[in-house]
């Protein structure tokens, strides 16, 4: 039906950004960390690789492009250390995810707020240019960052220097000011399709995740309001035309995940507070609870991309059980303000989620045309 069809972001088949990195990509980059190859030549790497994702999103059928996250180790600490007074530190995490078959350790580098937060540069903004060149017409370019609760969420309190920020508040408005000056720098280059990721925000439906955040000197019954309010000064003064979402879900590491939970301890103050275009929410599994949350979302509001096909495992979902599960959520939220899409990225880091390339075509193929039997196209 005519009033079913969306001509901007987020679409009714969208997906959330992460690809599979190629092997040539990956070798690449192991002989660059080795000192074997140059800066050039791996961004040449990059480059290839880039466009390589582009071509496979379009042939997908897909609206919005990224650039698969081919320039980044990690989702967030490849931004994350770019900004002024963030650096790394000489411990290491001991992280553990989860898996159907047991648990997987993750042993990322802590971060450090040392200094007083500043941007120096629009962080990706190169990326973006070459992404935008690359899409070409007929499509959007979209770029994901971390949203800016994730510079907090890992460390707290304790890996904030007292000297630089004796009082929590002054914290949050620079970081914030970081934020809106990188989203208005962004814009400047053509940017008008922006995802903020925030696994806190589904995190923190996990009882175990709010005792973690009390742990590090935090709120956890009360942190998804702080980084709620962090986040709206974010986009205070966003640019017009610019379409911010955020996406959420509850870790993404080699096929496994962090935290359990339906988004019921957040709902109310998510749905109803946070100023975003569109929220890109995991409900691939019973982990993400039922869809009666949702019943929060404001009525013509912002768009709902539900994350009903698991990036996860390469099994492919069936079109008649997506369309039920659409059919479930739309009664909460209606189905012209609904969109589908993967529940997270395929590969939040270099070393990937477990599926072949073949099978991450075949999961946003399937994407694509349930929504156009869903909405049409």
């Amino acid at each position: 039906m005519p009033d079913r069809i969306i001509t901007g972001p987020p679409f009714r088949a969208d997906h959330v950004g992460s690809l599979l990195r190629p092997p040539d990509l990956l070798q690449a980059r192991a002989a660059h960390q080795a000192g074997r190859l140059g800066a050039a030549e791996l961004r040449a790497a990059e480059d290839r690789a880039i466009g390589d994702a582009v071509a496979l999103q379009r042939d997908a059928g897909l609206h919005g492009v990224t650039d698969g996250e081919m320039r980044r180790g990690s989702w967030h600490m490849d931004f994350l250390y770019r900004i002024g007074g963030v650096e790394k530190t000489d411990r290491v995490l001991n992280i553990q995810f989860k898996n159907e078959a047991g648990t997987v350790d993750f042993s990322p580098t802590a971060h450090r707020v040392a200094g007083k937060l500043t941007l120096g540069e629009t962080i990706f903004g190169d990326d973006f240019v070459f992404l935008k060149s690359a899409a070409g017409g007929g499509v959007t370019p979209k770029l994901t960052i971390p949203s800016p609760s994730m510079l907090h969420y890992r460390g707290g309190r304790a890996a904030i220097d007292q000297g630089a920020y004796p009082e929590m508040g002054a914290f949050w408005h620079d970081l914030a000011e970081v934020y809106r000056q990188e989203i208005a720098g962004l814009h400047a280059l053509g940017c008008t399709y922006l995802q903020l990721d925030d696994t806190s925000l589904a995190y923190l439906n996990d009882p175990a995740q709010r005792a973690y955040v009390d742990s590090i000197g935090g709120d956890g019954e009360h942190q998804h309001l702080v980084n709620i309010r962090l986040i709206n000064q974010a986009l205070a003064g966003k640019p017009p035309g610019m379409t911010v979402c955020t996406h959420m879900c509850r870790g993404n590491f080699r096929s496994s995940w962090m935290a359990s939970g339906g988004y019921d301890h957040v709902a109310e103050a998510l749905f109803g507070e946070l100023k975003v275009d569109g929220f890109f929410l995991e409900f691939d599994d019973e982990r993400s609870g039922g869809f009666a949350p949702l019943r929060f979302v404001p009525r013509g509001g912002p768009r709902v991309v539900l994350g009903l096909v698991t990036s996860k495992r390469a099994a492919l979902e069936s079109k008649e059980t997506l369309k039920r599960r659409i059919d479930e959520a739309s009664k909460y939220v209606p189905l012209d303000q609904l969109c589908l899409s993967p529940q997270c990225g395929f590969s939040s880091t270099v070393d990937g989620n477990a599926l072949r390339v073949e099978e991450e075509k075949a999961k946003l193929r399937l994407v694509v045309e349930t929504a156009r039997e869903v909405w049409g196209d």
